[in-house]
Parts: C-alpha cells; sequence; structure tokens
C-alpha cells in the first residue's frame, strides 16, 4: 500500500468514526430520561408481533405492517400518561400472502367489518427502575376486552437522523383469542395469544 494511499485511508477512516459520534445517539436508560410531552410512534421503527400456539408443536408468528400511535407522557404523574394505538388489521404479515388474506378474511379478524385494532391505555403503573405495567382496553374483531402488558423502557436521547428527542420501549401481553370472538379451529389451534411490541416514539 503506498503512502497516498495510507494516507487516504486514515483519513476516511477518521471521518467515519466522527460521523459516527455525532450520528450514534447516546442513550440514556434511566427514568428521567423519559422526559414529558407529546410523542408520536415512528412506524419505520415499531412492530407488532404475535404469538399463537398450533397443533401444539411450536408457535405461529405473524406482525402487522401498519400501525401508528402516540404517547401523551406526564412524568409528575406517570399514572396519568396516555397512550393510543391502532393497528390495521390488513396489514397483516405472515410471510404467506393468501394465508395472511385468510386470517384477515370473515373467518377470522375480518379486516373488511372490523378494519382496525385499537388500544387505548387506562392505567399506567410504574414498578421499578424502567419497568412498568400499562393496562388499557384492547378493540378487536369488535370486540373490546381489558389487556395488560409489561413494559420496558429502553432509553431515550437526542436523535440527529430524526431531528427530535426519541423515546423507546419493549412490551409483553396476551389475551384470549376467544374473547374476541375469534375462536375458530379452537380445538388444534391455541386460544392464548402472546403479543410482543417494539417501539420508538419521537417527541413532538
Amino acid at each position: 500500500m503506498s503512502a497516498r494511499t495510507l494516507g487516504l485511508f486514515l483519513i476516511l477512516s477518521l471521518a467515519s468514526a466522527a460521523c459516527a459520534s455525532i450520528i450514534a445517539p447516546k442513550v440514556a436508560s434511566e427514568p428521567a430520561a423519559l422526559k414529558p410531552g407529546a410523542y408520536a410512534l415512528d412506524p419505520h421503527h415499531a412492530a407488532v408481533l404475535f404469538k399463537v400456539n398450533h397443533l401444539g408443536y411450536a408457535n405461529y408468528v405473524g406482525r402487522f405492517e401498519k400501525l401508528e400511535a402516540t404517547l401523551d407522557f406526564d412524568a409528575a404523574d406517570p399514572e396519568l400518561s396516555h397512550v393510543e394505538a391502532r393497528i390495521d388489521i390488513a396489514s397483516l404479515d405472515v410471510g404467506n400472502d393468501e394465508f395472511a388474506a385468510t386470517l384477515a378474511g370473515p373467518d377470522w379478524l375480518d379486516a373488511g367489518r372490523f378494519p382496525e385494532a385499537v388500544f387505548r391505555s387506562t392505567r399506567i403503573e410504574t414498578i421499578a427502575g424502567n419497568a412498568g405495567r400499562m393496562i388499557g382496553d384492547l378493540t378487536l374483531h369488535g370486540v373490546t376486552s381489558p389487556v395488560a402488558f409489561d413494559v420496558t423502557f429502553n432509553g431515550g436521547a437526542a436523535d440527529f437522523l430524526r431531528g427530535g428527542y426519541v423515546v423507546g420501549f419493549s412490551a409483553k401481553g396476551e389475551f384470549s383469542r376467544k374473547a374476541f370472538g375469534v375462536d375458530r379451529f379452537d380445538s388444534v389451534v391455541g386460544d392464548k395469544v402472546v403479543i410482543e411490541i417494539e417501539a420508538e416514539f419521537v417527541r413532538r
């Protein structure tokens, strides 16, 4: 390698490191990093997965591609905070377009009659550190019933790329699909549906 090539390589390496240090957020996970205010979901950095037992062999996994959510966080009294989320049922993805259409069809989730699933929090509890519990009403398949999620606050930081303050969460909950009137093949497909959520919110 010539001296000129080596010099160019070193310059590019230093420039790349400098850019990375500017772009990479300094994420802090302590509760104080969750700043008060109104937030909107970054749909490009969010996922809602579901798992349901299939014939006792394994868990069948799917996700929804279109969702939106808001978070209004009250730092003085976190229990007064509020989350609302909406999921487009027709955006169901199970890795098979034909079967996804069947599951979103009238025999299962019936997206034609019930195009959205809506969750509205009714209570948020802080447990310890960055852990909490969110209880709310889930409306799915025309039925509204309470659902609880265990939530972890992963951290917050000023985000250079998105031009604002960003916070991230992981959440997990479960519910009975029969409670929402989705009971097809209940003898071979599990009743318990596990929901896993990864979400990043940008402060408005």
